[in-house]
């Protein structure tokens, strides 16, 4: 089948998790390839996708070939796919806006960005770009809080007729003036906020949802997510937070018997620990009443590697826009967007965004 051709803003560890996975899959087959929730979806295989065009705005990575950019600090996540080949395409410069937070000038050059004194481009020409590339879909990975930033890719993958995939919680899909936008254009988008594979949020909405099926009231529960990673760093900045708490708090709120109060609920991030890297460690616990209001708790500790984990999600996010795109929908895409992502246009339980999402696969639901 013909290649899916993306266009990515950000090539941070998530695009490195994915390019490299998308080159690691290719030497495997469905009966070894661990880590994948589907092989095939609609005659697409994981190596069925193409990086036509990047952008970025860190000055070790603009210029420089796409295969080699996910390797260049201040990326730090796992490399399991070292011999990524050559694909051709080269960063472009991004445009900056907020996707730069100025608190993170001060810390090792390591750890932070270093921003490219090359001239940022305007619309016009990261349309021309879209299109000149041949991009189907555009993939937003900037940083947590690039509100301004986002809007403005956005608007270039409308007006250059590319979908998109929102990983970011910067509110797209599930705001209605941006979902009439892509109607009207005919222009499939899935978002917002992608749910990692096996991450913090999808734990924690699990039990919520064990907790709701088996009659157990919750009272009180907090997520601490820890990392270091850029994207944590970029979030010790509070004021860059506030769609990133209202998206993972209201990912759990969604599934419960009784919404919790506000003051007893707590999830989001919590510290940069610079020796984690790319590892994010969450700390869960839920406290709550059994049978004759009898109290009871649970804790747990979960590490994953962050980036991996997002990208295990995005390679089938793509693949089921790119069903859309072949299928001729547009708009959002409501069933995919409530299984990959953590702030969905409607919220649905993982069982039946599950189901809905395979259901859109076969064909049985258009969108």
């Amino acid at each position: 089948m013909d290649k899916i051709r993306i266009a990515i803003a950000g090539i941070g560890n998530c695009a490195s998790s994915l390019i490299q996975g998308i080159e690691y899959y290719r030497s495997k087959n469905e009966s070894d390839a661990i880590g994948l929730m589907h092989w095939d979806i609609g005659g697409y295989k994981p190596f069925d996708i193409e990086v036509v065009s990047a952008f970025d705005i860190d000055k070790r990575k603009v210029g420089k070939d796409v295969s080699e950019a996910i390797f260049e600090l201040p990326n730090c996540t796992a490399v399991f796919c070292p011999d990524v080949p050559v694909s051709g395409t080269k960063v472009k410069m991004g445009r900056v806006l907020d996707g730069y937070s100025e608190h993170m000038a001060g810390y090792d050059e390591k750890r932070t960005f270093l921003l490219s004194d090359e001239t940022e481009p305007d619309k016009e020409d990261v349309v021309r770009e879209l299109r000149g590339s041949g991009a189907q879909i555009l993939l937003n990975y900037l940083p947590v809080g690039s509100e301004e930033a986002t809007r403005f890719y956005m608007d270039c993958a409308l007006e250059a007729g590319v979908a998109c995939i929102n990983n970011m919680p910067v509110f797209i899909a599930s705001d209605p003036q941006w979902a009439r936008r892509f109607k009207e254009k005919g222009i499939p988008v899935i978002g917002d906020d992608i749910k990692a594979q096996l991450g913090a949020t999808i734990t924690h909405r699990t039990l919520a949802d064990l907790f709701r099926k088996r009659g157990v009231k919750i009272e009180r529960t907090y997520q601490l997510n820890t990392g270091g990673n850029t994207d944590f760093l970029n979030m010790l900045n509070r004021s860059r937070l506030a769609s990133k708490k209202e998206s993972k708090t209201e990912a759990v709120q969604s599934v419960v018997a009784q919404r919790i109060e506000d003051d007893n609920i707590h999830v989001g991030p919590s510290d940069y620990v610079p020796w984690q890297n790319d590892n994010k460690v969450c700390f869960l616990r839920m406290e709550g009443k059994l049978f004759g209001d009898v109290p009871m708790n649970i804790e747990l500790r979960l590490s994953v590697e962050d980036s991996p984990n997002s990208a295990g999600v995005v390679i089938d996010a793509i693949r089921c826009c790119k069903l859309a795109l072949d299928r001729g929908t547009g708009g959002i895409l409501y069933s995919p967007s409530s299984y990959f992502m953590k702030h969905p246009p409607e919220q649905f339980t993982d069982d039946q965004a599950y189901q809905m999402t395979l259901d859109f696969i076969s064909g049985k639901r258009q969108n």
